[in-house]
Order: C-alpha cells, then sequence, then structure tokens
C-alpha cells in the first residue's frame, strides 16, 4: 500500500416529503379476533463457527517459512502451491490468474492472482481480498543499512491471507446456504516504488503499486455486477493494532463500512475497529476495485491515526513473526465470519 493521500467528497443528501390526506371511511363492525394467542416464537441465535486463531497464526508461521515471497523467486512459487493446495483441500474451487504488471523501474513481471471461491454458482456474492506478496526493500527501517533488505512480511501480507485461508477452512464445517464467496489473493501489491532510498517518484508512482489487483480489476474471473461488496485485509495481526475508517472505503463503500464496524463493536472488539478516520485516503488495492471495476470495497488497515502513520513495523526487517498476535487475527476473523454467516440467512 502506498501513503496516504487526501481526498474530499461532497455529498449531496435530498429529501423529500409526501403527504397523503386522510380519507374518512364509512364505519364498519369490527370483526370477531381470535382469542386464541399464538405461542411466542423465540428468535434462534445466529450459530456461528468458531474461528481459530492459533490455525491462522500457523498459516502466518508456515507462509514465512518459504522465504521471502518476492516475485520470481523460488520463495514465492512454492508459497503459492502450498495456499493453492490447502484451499483446495478445504473445499474451495481454486484457480491461479496469470497476468502481467509494469514496475516502478518499468520492467514487466509475471504475477499469480490466487482465487479460491465457495458456492461458485450463486448469483450473490461477497469479494475478500488480500495480498500474498513480500515487500522486496525494507525500505522504512530504522537503520539504512538494512534498507535494501526484504521484509518478512508477516503482518503486512501474511496475515491478511491467513485470516481469509482459515476462514475458508472454517466455512467448509458449516457451508453457507445462499451467498457465494470469492476470495482473491492478489499479487505483486509491495513491489511499488522505495522511499528512502534516493528514487525519484515519477508522476504515476502510486501505480506502482498493487499490481495484482489492478490486473483482477481489468480482468475479473466473473461478472462484477454480482458481487454486493468487497473487503480488503491488509495487515490485521500485528499486537494492538487499530482498524480506523479508511477514507477511501467511507468515499465508495460508507454502508459497507458502518455495518462492519458496528458489528465488530458489538462482538467487543471496539478496541480495534475504531470510529476514528484517517485523514485522507490509502492508495491500497481496494482503491484499485473500487476505481477500475467499481465494486465498493473498504480497506481494513492497521494505522495509527495519531501518528498519521502505518503500523510500526510496516516495510521494516522487523515484520517478522514476532509481531503477530492471536488476539488480534481472531478480533478480525470473527468479525468476518460473523458477517458472512448473518448475510447468508438474511437472503
Amino acid at each position: 500500500m502506498h501513503r496516504i493521500k487526501t481526498t474530499t467528497l461532497g455529498v449531496l443528501l435530498l429529501s423529500a416529503i409526501i403527504l397523503i390526506p386522510a380519507c374518512r371511511q364509512p364505519e364498519k363492525k369490527a370483526p370477531v379476533r381470535n382469542t386464541v394467542k399464538k405461542p411466542k416464537v423465540e428468535e434462534q441465535p445466529l450459530a456461528v463457527p468458531d474461528f481459530n486463531a492459533d490455525s491462522a497464526f500457523y498459516y502466518v508461521e508456515k507462509q514465512l517459512s518459504f522465504g521471502f515471497r518476492i516475485p520470481g523467486t523460488r520463495a514465492h512459487a512454492q508459497t503459492a502451491r502450498w495456499i493453492e493446495a490447502r484451499l483446495r483441500s478445504y473445499g474451495a474451487h481454486v484457480k491461479v490468474q496469470k497476468g502481467r504488471g509494469r514496475m516502478y523501474t518499468d520492467k514487466v513481471i509475471e504475477l499469480h492472482n490466487i482465487i479460491a471461491s465457495l458456492n461458485p454458482e450463486s448469483h450473490k456474492r461477497i469479494l475478500l481480498m488480500a495480498h500474498w506478496d513480500s515487500r522486496r526493500f525494507a525500505d522504512h527501517d530504522p537503520d539504512p543499512k538494512k534498507r535494501k533488505d526484504p521484509v518478512p512480511g508477516a503482518n503486512d501480507g501474511a496475515s491478511g491471507v491467513a485470516v481469509l485461508m482459515e476462514m475458508i477452512r472454517t466455512i467448509q464445517s458449516q457451508p453457507l446456504q445462499h451467498i457465494g464467496i470469492d476470495v482473491v489473493l492478489v499479487d505483486a501489491e509491495d513491489q511499488g516504488t522505495p522511499d528512502n532510498m534516493g528514487i525519484v517518484h515519477g508522476p504515476n508512482s502510486a501505480e506502482s503499486w498493487g499490481l495484482g489487483a489492478q490486473y483482477w480489476s481489468r480482468n475479473p474471473h466473473r461478472s462484477p455486477g454480482l458481487f454486493r461488496y468487497g473487503i480488503l485485509l491488509d495487515m490485521v495481526g500485528a499486537s494492538g493494532a487499530t482498524f480506523p475508517r479508511e477514507q477511501y472505503s467511507l468515499e465508495y463503500a460508507r454502508q459497507v463500512v458502518e455495518k462492519v464496524w458496528n458489528l465488530a463493536s458489538k462482538l467487543g472488539f471496539g478496541n480495534y475497529f475504531i470510529m476514528e478516520k484517517t485523514a485522507g485516503g490509502i492508495t491500497d488495492d481496494h482503491y484499485f476495485v473500487n476505481t477500475i471495476v467499481h465494486i465498493p470495497m473498504i480497506d481494513i488497515i492497521h494505522y495509527d491515526v495519531l501518528k498519521n502513520s502505518f503500523y510500526p513495523y510496516w516495510h521494516t526487517t522487523a515484520d517478522d513473526l514476532k509481531q503477530i498476535d492471536k488476539s488480534t487475527l481472531n478480533a478480525t476473523g470473527r468479525t468476518l465470519l460473523e458477517l458472512l454467516y448473518r448475510e447468508d440467512i438474511a437472503l
């Protein structure tokens, strides 16, 4: 994801009041009412399977075990094969979307978006997304000597993938009946123009980020009109994480933001899903989904609104397994599972 960019949105609200005159009806005798009381039907609690944070943590650990997930490397290919195999073993319909993207160096690279679908025949769908690559430069490391080293990407990438994988595994045991889910794990999200390395940013430097999301948005694997909305997970596993309401998310999908954040609060996760707003929009994968394919999509992302900065170990060599907190993984996964099962019974 790229640095924050301030935007403004003008919202015009129109309201109309229609007055309907009351018509006096002829008097009629009141009908005889049935005095037999119907038994009160108690609302059944929503049955949502538990999210297993231990399992999600294992998925983070496993991704890191292959090495740095930089496009074009052996570790990148090994990680892809493992993710694909696991998702298929959980009953998902899996396909790999191969494409190309142009880096900030003008080099064209191959990318692999991993797509896992549940209930593929359903015409009412929700899009879930995270990126699975890791950054090749730790350009925000506090030690200048380490800024050309790769980033492990435990929180920035692997955490979102882990939460979505565990959700698919969990849903397998209690299938959704009506809605379909498409999990798109996009590649080459985090290979954008480096900071702090003497590289001049070009006029289109923002487009050097989210290459996999840009490719998918221009080549969606199914009709965009089938998606009710989308949710992006980015850096959702670190200790003490806060997920403010991101500006582009509010601009393009305000109702989805309100639905997710209000639900998280009801579940007791309001300390993670905070009501504060970011000062501007974040150029992340959801930005391209919103602006290219026009699916309303929100971003759940770790951001410190007081310091106006990302997760403390963002784009550093310290973004490793030590930063991952099972409680944060649980808050994210539990909220999204609850959301999906609520959506399912609402149809």
